[in-house]
This record gives C-alpha cells, sequence and structure tokens, in this order.
C-alpha cells in the first residue's frame, strides 16, 4: 500500500477512534438521516430528505403520501423558489443586479423497509459568498445534473443501513441548497468542501453513538479515491458533537467547476456543535484542510486552511427568526513558493458576516440577506471585483417561495 494509502486509512482510522472523545448525534452535515430522524418539536422535519437546519425554515409537516404496495408509504415534497440580489464588486462575467430561480425541485421517498429509496429532481442555483452567481440555468450542467441526488438504501436493521448512489456529503457545517440552511448563501468554509458526491455510505448506530464510513468520487470527481468517515454521540436531544474526517488517497487530475482541482486533491477536518436552547439554535464548527504537494499536477508547494464558523438563529416566534452567521479563514503558502490558491491567493484570509431575518406561514417564506465579506493578504487577480483586486464584497439579497 502507497504512503498516500496509507494516509487515508490512518484518517478514517483516526476518525472512528475518536468517536469516543466526542459527544455528537448529526452535524450540519455529517449526519443528514440523524437530523431528520431526531429532531424535536415545530422544526422536525416530516421525511429525512433533504435535511434542513433545526432553526431555520420549516418543511410542510403534512406532505403529500401515497400507498405504493411493496413500496410502502412514499412522501412527494418539493420547492419553489427565486431571488435577487445586489452586489458590491462582482466577479468578471457577474452582474451588480441578479434576478433568478433558485429551487424548482421535487423530492420522492420512502422512510420504512428493508429497501428504501430518496430521488431529488429539478433546478437550483448555489450560491456562496465571495464566489461569482452562476444562474440555475446554468447551474444543472455545471454542477450536478438535473438529478443531484438519489439512492437505494438498504436498512435490514433499525441500527445499521447501506446507501449507493449520488449522495450528500458527510463533511462541513451546512447543506448544499438554500432552503436548508439558516442563510440564503453557503459561506466562505464550504467554499472549501464537497456537496454531492457518488459512491457508497454505510451507517450504524449504537446507543448514542452515530457512525459513517463512505467511499465516494469526493468532490464529483468520477474518480473513486476518496474516502471519510464520521463519528458522533447525542449528548442529549437538544446538543451534538460531531467529528469529521475525509480525504483523497490517490490523486486526480479532473478540473470543473464541480471538480476543483486544489480540493478534490486535499484532506479535509470537521469538529461540529449543534445545539438548541428554548428559541436559540445554534451551530459552531472548525475546519482544517491540507493539499499536498504534488508535482504532476502543478502543485509545487503543500498549503492548508485553517477557519471557524458560528451560525445560528433567535426565533422572535413561530412565524419569524433571525439567522447569523459570522466565519474566518486562513490559509498557508506564498506565491513564492508555488503554493496553490485556495482562497484569494496563496497565503491570503478572509473573513465574513451574513444576517438572515426570515418569514414563515405555513409553507410560504421569505428571507432577505446582508453579507459582507472582507479578504486580506490577497494576491493581485485572485481577489474580488472584475480586476481581481478588490478585498471586500456586500451583497442584499432576498429570497422567496414554497415549500410543499
Amino acid at each position: 500500500m502507497s504512503h498516500k494509502k496509507w494516509r487515508c486509512a490512518a484518517i478514517v482510522v483516526s476518525t472512528l477512534a475518536l468517536a469516543g472523545l466526542f459527544l455528537h448525534t448529526a452535524p450540519a452535515q455529517a449526519a443528514e438521516e440523524a437530523k431528520g430522524e431526531e429532531a424535536k418539536g415545530p422544526a422536525a422535519n416530516p421525511v429525512p430528505y433533504p435535511a434542513m437546519v433545526v432553526g431555520a425554515l420549516v418543511a410542510n409537516p403534512n406532505p403529500i403520501s401515497f400507498e405504493l404496495g411493496p413500496l410502502g408509504t412514499v412522501y412527494a415534497t418539493g420547492i419553489v423558489s427565486g431571488l435577487g440580489f445586489w452586489q458590491s464588486n462582482p466577479a468578471p462575467g457577474d452582474e451588480d443586479w441578479r434576478g433568478d430561480i433558485s429551487n424548482g425541485q421535487v423530492f420522492i421517498q420512502n422512510t420504512e423497509g428493508l429497501v428504501q429509496f430518496f430521488v431529488q429532481a429539478g433546478v437550483y442555483s448555489l450560491p456562496a459568498l465571495g464566489t461569482a452567481y452562476l444562474e440555475a440555468s446554468k447551474a444543472n450542467d455545471a454542477f450536478f445534473g438535473p438529478f443531484p441526488q438519489g439512492f437505494i438504501k438498504l436498512a435490514p436493521t433499525d441500527n445499521f443501513s447501506i446507501m449507493g448512489g449520488k449522495l450528500p456529503t458527510l463533511i462541513g457545517g451546512e447543506y448544499t441548497f438554500t432552503f436548508e440552511n439558516f442563510n440564503i448563501q453557503r459561506g466562505l468554509l464550504w467554499n472549501q468542501e464537497n456537496a454531492v458526491n457518488r459512491g457508497v455510505q454505510a451507517n450504524y448506530k449504537v446507543g448514542p453513538v452515530a457512525l459513517s464510513l463512505s467511499w465516494n468520487d469526493g468532490f464529483y470527481s468520477d474518480k473513486y479515491t476518496w474516502l471519510w468517515g464520521s463519528a458522533a454521540y447525542t449528548i442529549d436531544s437538544n446538543n451534538t458533537v460531531s467529528f469529521v474526517a475525509g480525504g483523497n488517497w490517490d490523486s486526480t487530475s479532473v478540473s470543473t467547476l464541480a471538480t476543483p482541482l486544489f480540493q478534490n486533491n486535499s484532506q479535509i477536518y470537521n469538529l461540529i456543535y449543534t445545539g438548541t436552547w428554548g428559541r436559540w439554535s445554534l451551530a459552531p464548527y472548525f475546519q482544517y484542510t491540507h493539499v499536498p504537494a504534488n508535482a504532476g499536477l502543478g502543485i509545487l508547494h503543500d498549503a492548508s486552511t485553517i477557519g471557524f464558523a458560528l451560525t445560528g438563529s433567535y426565533a422572535f416566534h413561530d412565524n419569524f427568526k433571525l439567522a447569523a452567521r459570522a466565519e474566518y479563514i486562513t490559509s498557508t503558502g506564498s506565491v513564492a513558493d508555488g503554493a496553490p490558491s485556495l482562497i484569494y491567493g496563496p497565503g491570503s484570509n478572509a473573513w465574513s458576516i451574513t444576517v438572515t431575518p426570515t418569514y414563515q406561514y405555513k409553507i410560504f417564506f421569505a428571507r432577505g440577506e446582508f453579507s459582507y465579506v472582507g479578504a486580506g493578504d490577497t494576491t493581485p487577480g485572485f481577489a474580488l471585483g472584475p480586476t481581481g483586486t478588490d478585498t471586500s464584497q456586500v451583497r442584499l439579497m432576498l429570497e422567496a417561495g414554497f415549500l410543499f
């Protein structure tokens, strides 16, 4: 076994070994199923997929369902939403003002029995801080296609299951699509993470401990050279902590918008906490990533990122919540040593603040959003704005739609 393969094996072993040290149930992206099944109160999702953060938007509590013989009860849910925004210092090809559909998706699934399934289909956009916006009409082709997620799940017992197909990632503290999170846009740390991967995943629960192990194609590369795992422990029904780790045990030369070359050859580690106290919901997380040197891929020097994000919300009442996110991320390396650019040039850093007032009445919702990104130690041509030399960006955004 090569050194890289040993290193990836060590990542997974360390994940499982640390299960006893951390107190969890489901990180924001590390246990989609656990969030849907274990969330309590009015924010509980009636079906496990797609997962939605407790303290943000609330899924339709009475989804359409059908009795389909051996498949049992099959649920049909979905979302239709649009967004509009203004931004300062747009990237080349982007615009100051934008209006677009953010989601036009349906979700079909069953949740009981030996054989279960989930299918997600439609159009979507994936707005993220500090990056150019790609409209929904192009996002399907650029990212994960008109069927962004879908899998078969074999569940021989309540505590063990195996999933195969296009899976939601275990990595990170935020979900992929706008409606799943506290905020409309994904954050700076999310820009270092994958979103959807093709592969297989095994899940096992014993008491308060939840473990998952996945073999997959990382950043949607169609090269099955990634392994990752998550270890989680439930403190109580309101407090969880999770540790997640993953890495590419080979080198992969694929480079697309969905498969960024540097990140797809990295290792990623997360420590994620989620908690609720009355009207408060908080989900801070720590993230470390590392891209090893690889002359064959043009990576002449290794580079890493270290980041921290605090996300959460306060519910003034059932219909109105105020969500916010603050985060900071920094990277190593320099232009002189040939390190890759992971943020806004080798050795750069960035911080952000996002505030998202949210109104929801039954299946209708509307959210406003203010976000600010500041960048430091940037490299000209790699930063913000039309010439890649600006060091800040403001966005004012509105999203509205229906969760049915």
